[in-house]
């Protein structure tokens, strides 16, 4: 008997695994797979009450008054971002923060916060 190098035995079945489904793929089939499984991955935007908006409006107040360091998580389009630095400027009139990091200035705009931390 020949052995087929991409046979394997499961049980009492012979079987050639994922190999069996790769012609049947078009381009737009892994396409639209890819799509699918990045989408799986994307966060809804968290439901934020008055309490945690309030205690987010806190931290920053308390974060830009000590100029410490400061651990910020923003939600742009499905992904949790991770801002670390110093918080430089509340600006009211644009609604943003302006935070400084090792790179440089990053402004912020305040619907994107979801969470604020001091690291100090």
């Amino acid at each position: 008997m020949v052995l087929n190098r991409h046979m394997k035995t499961v049980g009492g079945v012979k079987d050639r695994g994922r190999i069996k489904w790769t012609a049947m793929m078009l381009p737009e089939h892994i396409k639209e797979l890819r799509t699918w499984q990045s989408e799986d991955e994307l966060v809804k935007y968290p439901n934020l009450s008055e309490f945690d908006l309030q205690l987010i409006q806190e931290e920053l107040d308390v974060a830009c008054r000590r100029k410490c360091e400061t651990l910020i998580k923003t939600w742009k389009a499905g992904v949790i971002v991770q801002l670390q630095g110093s918080i430089k400027e509340i600006d009211l009139r644009l609604k943003c923060i302006i935070l400084q990091d090792q790179i440089g200035a990053v402004r912020i705009p305040v619907t994107e916060i979801v969470s604020v931390q001091c690291m100090e």
